[in-house]
Protein backbone atom coordinates (compact mmCIF):
# COMPACT_ATOMS: atom_id res chain seq x y z
CA UNK A 1 0.00 0.00 0.00
CA UNK A 2 1.24 3.47 -0.89
CA UNK A 3 -0.20 6.91 -0.23
CA UNK A 4 -1.08 9.68 -2.69
CA UNK A 5 -2.35 13.25 -2.54
CA UNK A 6 -4.62 14.59 -5.27
CA UNK A 7 -5.57 18.26 -5.69
CA UNK A 8 -9.14 18.37 -6.96
CA UNK A 9 -10.23 21.99 -6.67
CA UNK A 10 -11.58 22.01 -10.23
CA UNK A 11 -12.65 18.38 -10.54
CA UNK A 12 -13.74 17.22 -7.07
CA UNK A 13 -17.45 17.40 -7.88
CA UNK A 14 -16.95 15.09 -10.86
CA UNK A 15 -14.19 12.72 -9.80
CA UNK A 16 -15.23 11.85 -6.26
CA UNK A 17 -18.91 11.02 -6.99
CA UNK A 18 -17.84 9.47 -10.31
CA UNK A 19 -15.24 7.23 -8.67
CA UNK A 20 -12.16 8.06 -10.71
CA UNK A 21 -9.10 10.24 -11.24
CA UNK A 22 -8.29 11.64 -14.68
CA UNK A 23 -5.34 13.65 -15.93
CA UNK A 24 -3.89 14.60 -19.31
CA UNK A 25 -0.76 12.74 -20.37
CA UNK A 26 1.26 15.90 -20.96
CA UNK A 27 1.12 19.64 -20.51
CA UNK A 28 -0.51 21.80 -23.19
CA UNK A 29 2.94 22.39 -24.74
CA UNK A 30 3.47 18.57 -24.82
CA UNK A 31 6.15 18.72 -22.12
CA UNK A 32 6.15 15.97 -19.51
CA UNK A 33 4.53 16.65 -16.17
CA UNK A 34 5.57 14.48 -13.19
CA UNK A 35 2.16 15.00 -11.57
CA UNK A 36 0.51 13.37 -14.58
CA UNK A 37 3.19 10.67 -14.87
CA UNK A 38 2.54 9.68 -11.25
CA UNK A 39 -0.82 8.31 -12.46
CA UNK A 40 1.14 5.45 -14.05
CA UNK A 41 2.57 4.42 -10.66
CA UNK A 42 -0.68 3.98 -8.72
CA UNK A 43 -1.58 0.40 -7.80
CA UNK A 44 -4.90 -1.13 -6.71
CA UNK A 45 -5.18 -0.80 -2.94
CA UNK A 46 -3.21 2.45 -2.71
CA UNK A 47 -4.73 5.18 -0.50
CA UNK A 48 -5.55 8.57 -2.05
CA UNK A 49 -6.22 11.71 0.00
CA UNK A 50 -8.49 14.15 -1.81
CA UNK A 51 -7.67 17.85 -1.22
CA UNK A 52 -10.20 20.47 -2.30
CA UNK A 53 -11.09 23.97 -1.10
CA UNK A 54 -8.17 23.94 1.42
CA UNK A 55 -9.43 20.72 3.10
CA UNK A 56 -8.88 16.99 2.92
CA UNK A 57 -12.46 16.11 2.07
CA UNK A 58 -12.36 12.46 1.00
CA UNK A 59 -10.24 9.33 1.11
CA UNK A 60 -10.10 6.97 -1.84
CA UNK A 61 -8.85 3.45 -2.44
CA UNK A 62 -7.45 2.84 -5.92
CA UNK A 63 -9.41 0.10 -7.68
CA UNK A 64 -7.33 -0.11 -10.88
CA UNK A 65 -4.02 0.76 -12.43
CA UNK A 66 -3.94 3.74 -14.78
CA UNK A 67 -5.33 3.17 -18.25
CA UNK A 68 -5.80 5.35 -21.31
CA UNK A 69 -9.17 7.11 -21.45
CA UNK A 70 -10.69 10.22 -23.03
CA UNK A 71 -11.26 13.37 -21.01
CA UNK A 72 -14.52 12.94 -19.06
CA UNK A 73 -17.38 14.64 -20.82
CA UNK A 74 -18.62 16.12 -17.54
CA UNK A 75 -15.46 18.26 -17.24
CA UNK A 76 -17.14 20.52 -19.79
CA UNK A 77 -13.99 22.16 -21.12
CA UNK A 78 -13.64 23.41 -24.68
CA UNK A 79 -12.05 21.04 -27.14
CA UNK A 80 -12.71 17.68 -28.73
CA UNK A 81 -13.69 15.21 -26.02
CA UNK A 82 -12.68 12.05 -27.88
CA UNK A 83 -9.44 13.60 -29.14
CA UNK A 84 -8.18 14.44 -25.63
CA UNK A 85 -6.71 11.20 -24.31
CA UNK A 86 -5.24 10.98 -20.82
CA UNK A 87 -4.81 8.64 -17.84
CA UNK A 88 -7.72 7.38 -15.76
CA UNK A 89 -7.73 5.43 -12.48
CA UNK A 90 -10.86 3.89 -10.94
CA UNK A 91 -11.15 4.88 -7.26
CA UNK A 92 -13.56 3.98 -4.44
CA UNK A 93 -13.97 7.32 -2.64
CA UNK A 94 -15.43 7.96 0.83
CA UNK A 95 -16.32 11.55 1.71
CA UNK A 96 -15.31 12.48 5.27
CA UNK A 97 -17.90 13.71 7.73
CA UNK A 98 -15.29 16.02 9.27
CA UNK A 99 -12.91 17.48 6.63
CA UNK A 100 -9.52 18.68 7.93
CA UNK A 101 -7.59 21.78 6.89
CA UNK A 102 -3.87 20.90 6.63
CA UNK A 103 -2.85 24.58 6.89
CA UNK A 104 -3.96 24.49 10.53
CA UNK A 105 -1.47 21.72 11.31
CA UNK A 106 1.71 22.71 9.47
CA UNK A 107 3.78 22.68 12.67
CA UNK A 108 3.67 18.88 12.50
CA UNK A 109 3.18 18.41 8.73
CA UNK A 110 5.79 20.79 7.29
CA UNK A 111 8.88 18.89 8.56
CA UNK A 112 7.52 15.72 6.92
CA UNK A 113 6.88 17.15 3.45
CA UNK A 114 8.79 15.28 0.71
CA UNK A 115 11.93 16.94 -0.61
CA UNK A 116 10.55 16.93 -4.14
CA UNK A 117 7.02 17.17 -5.56
CA UNK A 118 5.46 18.21 -2.24
CA UNK A 119 1.67 18.80 -2.34
CA UNK A 120 1.80 21.87 -0.09
CA UNK A 121 4.00 24.84 0.58
CA UNK A 122 5.59 24.94 4.08
CA UNK A 123 2.99 27.53 5.15
CA UNK A 124 0.16 25.17 4.20
CA UNK A 125 -0.88 26.88 0.98
CA UNK A 126 -1.81 24.56 -1.85
CA UNK A 127 0.21 24.29 -5.04
CA UNK A 128 -1.81 24.96 -8.18
CA UNK A 129 0.62 23.01 -10.37
CA UNK A 130 0.24 19.75 -8.44
CA UNK A 131 -2.38 17.22 -9.46
CA UNK A 132 -1.22 13.86 -8.06
CA UNK A 133 1.87 13.23 -5.95
CA UNK A 134 3.11 10.44 -3.71
CA UNK A 135 3.35 10.94 0.06
CA UNK A 136 6.00 9.57 2.41
CA UNK A 137 4.58 7.03 4.84
CA UNK A 138 5.56 9.25 7.79
CA UNK A 139 3.58 12.17 6.37
CA UNK A 140 0.60 9.93 5.59
CA UNK A 141 0.59 8.46 9.12
CA UNK A 142 0.46 11.91 10.73
CA UNK A 143 -2.21 13.03 8.27
CA UNK A 144 -4.35 10.00 9.14
CA UNK A 145 -3.98 10.81 12.84
CA UNK A 146 -5.12 14.38 12.17
CA UNK A 147 -8.13 13.16 10.20
CA UNK A 148 -9.14 10.99 13.14
CA UNK A 149 -11.03 7.77 13.75
CA UNK A 150 -12.93 7.83 10.47
CA UNK A 151 -9.69 7.87 8.47
CA UNK A 152 -8.12 5.18 10.67
CA UNK A 153 -11.14 2.97 10.13
CA UNK A 154 -11.05 3.43 6.36
CA UNK A 155 -7.33 2.87 5.94
CA UNK A 156 -6.72 0.19 8.55
CA UNK A 157 -9.98 -1.58 7.83
CA UNK A 158 -9.00 -1.93 4.21
CA UNK A 159 -5.50 -3.13 5.13
CA UNK A 160 -6.86 -5.88 7.37
CA UNK A 161 -9.64 -6.96 5.02
CA UNK A 162 -7.68 -6.95 1.78
CA UNK A 163 -4.32 -8.66 1.91
CA UNK A 164 -4.40 -8.81 -1.87
CA UNK A 165 -6.16 -5.82 -3.48
CA UNK A 166 -8.78 -6.52 -6.10
CA UNK A 167 -7.83 -5.70 -9.67
CA UNK A 168 -10.46 -4.35 -12.03
CA UNK A 169 -10.49 -6.24 -15.30
CA UNK A 170 -11.41 -3.36 -17.61
CA UNK A 171 -11.66 0.36 -17.06
CA UNK A 172 -14.99 2.05 -17.71
CA UNK A 173 -13.41 4.88 -19.69
CA UNK A 174 -11.45 2.44 -21.83
CA UNK A 175 -14.60 0.57 -22.82
CA UNK A 176 -16.40 3.80 -23.71
CA UNK A 177 -13.50 4.95 -25.83
CA UNK A 178 -13.18 1.71 -27.79
CA UNK A 179 -16.92 1.57 -28.38
CA UNK A 180 -16.81 5.14 -29.69
CA UNK A 181 -13.94 4.31 -32.05
CA UNK A 182 -15.77 1.20 -33.23
CA UNK A 183 -18.93 3.20 -33.98
CA UNK A 184 -16.84 5.71 -35.96
CA UNK A 185 -15.49 2.92 -38.16
CA UNK A 186 -18.92 1.37 -38.65
CA UNK A 187 -20.42 4.73 -39.65
CA UNK A 188 -17.60 5.75 -42.02
CA UNK A 189 -19.19 5.89 -45.47
CA UNK A 190 -15.78 6.26 -47.17
CA UNK A 191 -14.81 2.68 -46.24
CA UNK A 192 -15.73 -0.22 -48.49
CA UNK A 193 -17.33 -3.13 -46.65
CA UNK A 194 -14.31 -5.45 -46.79
CA UNK A 195 -12.03 -2.75 -45.41
CA UNK A 196 -14.49 -1.91 -42.64
CA UNK A 197 -14.72 -5.59 -41.68
CA UNK A 198 -10.92 -5.90 -41.63
CA UNK A 199 -10.56 -2.88 -39.34
CA UNK A 200 -13.23 -4.20 -36.96
CA UNK A 201 -11.59 -7.64 -36.82
CA UNK A 202 -8.20 -6.03 -36.22
CA UNK A 203 -9.52 -4.68 -32.94
CA UNK A 204 -9.42 -8.27 -31.61
CA UNK A 205 -6.16 -9.15 -33.32
CA UNK A 206 -7.79 -11.20 -36.06
CA UNK A 207 -8.47 -11.12 -39.80
CA UNK A 208 -6.28 -9.26 -42.29
CA UNK A 209 -4.23 -7.63 -39.56
CA UNK A 210 -3.27 -11.01 -38.09
CA UNK A 211 -2.35 -12.30 -41.55
CA UNK A 212 -0.04 -9.32 -42.07
CA UNK A 213 1.55 -9.75 -38.65
CA UNK A 214 2.09 -13.47 -39.33
CA UNK A 215 4.04 -12.56 -42.46
CA UNK A 216 6.60 -11.00 -40.07
CA UNK A 217 6.13 -12.99 -36.85
CA UNK A 218 6.04 -16.76 -36.40
CA UNK A 219 5.48 -17.37 -32.67
CA UNK A 220 4.69 -15.66 -29.40
CA UNK A 221 7.65 -13.42 -28.66
CA UNK A 222 7.70 -14.48 -24.99
CA UNK A 223 6.38 -18.02 -24.67
CA UNK A 224 7.41 -19.41 -28.05
CA UNK A 225 3.93 -20.81 -28.74
CA UNK A 226 3.61 -21.14 -32.53
CA UNK A 227 0.12 -22.58 -33.04
CA UNK A 228 -1.98 -19.97 -34.81
CA UNK A 229 -5.15 -20.81 -32.88
CA UNK A 230 -3.40 -19.95 -29.59
CA UNK A 231 -2.05 -16.58 -30.74
CA UNK A 232 -3.35 -13.05 -31.03
CA UNK A 233 -1.92 -10.28 -33.15
CA UNK A 234 -1.29 -7.53 -30.59
CA UNK A 235 -1.13 -3.89 -31.64
CA UNK A 236 1.97 -2.04 -30.41
CA UNK A 237 0.17 1.27 -30.98
CA UNK A 238 -3.24 0.24 -29.64
CA UNK A 239 -6.18 -0.06 -32.01
CA UNK A 240 -7.96 2.62 -29.97
CA UNK A 241 -5.07 5.09 -30.56
CA UNK A 242 -4.33 4.26 -34.18
CA UNK A 243 -5.73 5.50 -37.47
CA UNK A 244 -7.19 2.98 -39.91
CA UNK A 245 -3.93 2.53 -41.81
CA UNK A 246 -2.03 1.85 -38.59
CA UNK A 247 -4.73 -0.56 -37.42
CA UNK A 248 -3.97 -2.82 -40.40
CA UNK A 249 -0.21 -2.29 -40.58
CA UNK A 250 1.55 -5.61 -39.94
CA UNK A 251 4.57 -3.81 -38.47
CA UNK A 252 2.25 -2.47 -35.77
CA UNK A 253 1.87 -5.98 -34.42
CA UNK A 254 3.44 -8.81 -32.44
CA UNK A 255 2.20 -12.35 -32.00
CA UNK A 256 1.42 -13.05 -28.35
CA UNK A 257 -0.58 -15.59 -26.37
CA UNK A 258 -3.79 -14.14 -24.84
CA UNK A 259 -2.23 -13.70 -21.39
CA UNK A 260 0.82 -11.88 -22.79
CA UNK A 261 -1.47 -9.83 -25.05
CA UNK A 262 -3.39 -8.68 -21.96
CA UNK A 263 -0.19 -7.68 -20.15
CA UNK A 264 1.10 -5.85 -23.22
CA UNK A 265 -2.16 -4.06 -24.03
CA UNK A 266 -2.64 -2.80 -20.46
CA UNK A 267 0.95 -1.62 -20.08
CA UNK A 268 2.26 -4.19 -17.61
CA UNK A 269 4.98 -5.27 -20.04
CA UNK A 270 6.76 -3.75 -23.02
CA UNK A 271 9.93 -4.12 -25.09
CA UNK A 272 12.88 -1.88 -25.76
CA UNK A 273 14.25 -1.38 -29.26
CA UNK A 274 16.79 -4.18 -28.80
CA UNK A 275 14.21 -6.79 -27.84
CA UNK A 276 14.63 -6.74 -24.07
CA UNK A 277 11.40 -7.39 -22.20
CA UNK A 278 10.39 -4.61 -19.79
CA UNK A 279 8.14 -5.26 -16.80
CA UNK A 280 6.27 -2.37 -15.24
CA UNK A 281 7.10 -1.84 -11.56
CA UNK A 282 3.37 -1.81 -10.77
CA UNK A 283 2.77 -5.27 -12.25
CA UNK A 284 1.81 -7.98 -9.76
CA UNK A 285 4.91 -10.17 -9.68
CA UNK A 286 3.27 -13.42 -8.54
CA UNK A 287 0.62 -13.13 -11.24
CA UNK A 288 3.30 -12.68 -13.90
CA UNK A 289 4.98 -15.89 -12.80
CA UNK A 290 1.69 -17.80 -12.93
CA UNK A 291 1.10 -16.42 -16.43
CA UNK A 292 4.49 -17.68 -17.60
CA UNK A 293 6.76 -14.65 -17.26
CA UNK A 294 9.42 -14.68 -14.53
CA UNK A 295 10.36 -11.05 -13.67
CA UNK A 296 13.74 -12.28 -12.42
CA UNK A 297 14.65 -13.82 -15.76
CA UNK A 298 13.23 -11.53 -18.44
CA UNK A 299 13.82 -12.75 -21.98
CA UNK A 300 15.28 -10.87 -24.88
CA UNK A 301 12.71 -11.60 -27.58
CA UNK A 302 14.91 -10.83 -30.58
CA UNK A 303 15.19 -8.05 -33.11
CA UNK A 304 12.43 -5.89 -34.55
CA UNK A 305 11.96 -4.20 -37.90
CA UNK A 306 12.37 -0.42 -38.07
CA UNK A 307 8.58 -0.06 -38.28
CA UNK A 308 8.04 -2.24 -35.23
CA UNK A 309 10.62 -0.22 -33.26
CA UNK A 310 8.71 2.96 -34.08
CA UNK A 311 5.44 1.52 -32.85
CA UNK A 312 7.09 0.02 -29.75
CA UNK A 313 8.49 3.44 -28.87
CA UNK A 314 4.91 4.75 -28.93
CA UNK A 315 3.89 1.89 -26.62
CA UNK A 316 6.65 2.71 -24.10
CA UNK A 317 5.73 6.39 -24.06
CA UNK A 318 1.94 6.07 -24.02
CA UNK A 319 0.91 2.65 -22.69
CA UNK A 320 3.63 1.14 -20.49
CA UNK A 321 3.05 1.85 -16.80
CA UNK A 322 6.38 3.20 -15.58
CA UNK A 323 7.96 4.77 -12.50
CA UNK A 324 10.16 7.65 -13.56
CA UNK A 325 10.25 9.72 -10.41
CA UNK A 326 11.09 7.31 -7.59
CA UNK A 327 13.63 9.71 -6.02
CA UNK A 328 11.12 12.35 -5.03
CA UNK A 329 10.54 11.25 -1.40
Amino acid sequence: MRYWWVNQNQTYRHEVPGGYLWSPKRKANQAQNPFYDFMREVMPGDIIFSFSSTNIRAIGIAASHAYEAPKPLEFGQAGAYWDNIGWRIDVKFHELRLPTRPADHMAVLAPLLPRKYAPLQPNGAGLQSVYLTRLPETFAAVLIDLLGAEAHSLVMGYSLAEEQPMYTATGVGLVQWEEHELSQVQADATLIETEREAIVLARRGQGLFKQRVMALEHACRITGVDREEHLRASHCKPWRDANNEERLDGENGLLLTPSMDHLFDRGFIGFDGNGQTIVSPVAHQASLVRMGLDPKHLPNVGSFSSGQRKYLEYHRENVLLVSRFLDHL
